[in-house]
C-alpha cells in the first residue's frame, strides 16, 4: 500500500446510533472532544470533515479595518450578540 492509498479502519454503531471514531482517524482530522463533524452522503459513499476552525483562527484574515478601529474577538462577539438579540426582537415584536 502507498501513502495514498485510503486505509481502511472499521467501527460499529451501537443501538443508539453511535459510534467511535478510530483514533487514526481523529488524528488525522486533528479532531479533539466537542469537534463538529460534517457528514456528507453521495449514495452508499460518506465522507467527514471535521470542523476544527472557529472564528478566532481568522482573525487579522482581512487586515486592518478600513477606519483603524481594533477590535478584540469578545468585543466582536457581544457586537454580534446585541445584533442578534435585536433583530430577534423585532422579529417577534409583531
Amino acid at each position: 500500500m502507498n501513502d495514498h492509498s485510503p486505509k481502511l479502519m472499521k467501527s460499529r454503531i451501537t443501538a443508539k446510533g453511535q459510534t467511535t471514531v478510530p483514533k487514526e482517524v481523529r488524528e488525522a482530522l486533528q479532531a479533539k472532544e466537542g469537534t463538529q463533524l460534517e457528514w456528507a452522503v453521495n449514495g452508499r459513499n460518506v465522507s467527514v470533515t471535521a470542523k476544527t476552525l472557529n472564528i478566532a483562527d481568522f482573525a487579522g484574515f482581512l487586515g486592518k479595518p478600513p477606519n483603524g478601529a481594533h477590535l478584540t474577538i469578545e468585543q466582536i462577539n457581544k457586537g454580534i450578540g446585541e445584533a442578534v438579540a435585536e433583530r430577534f426582537r423585532r422579529k417577534t415584536a409583531r
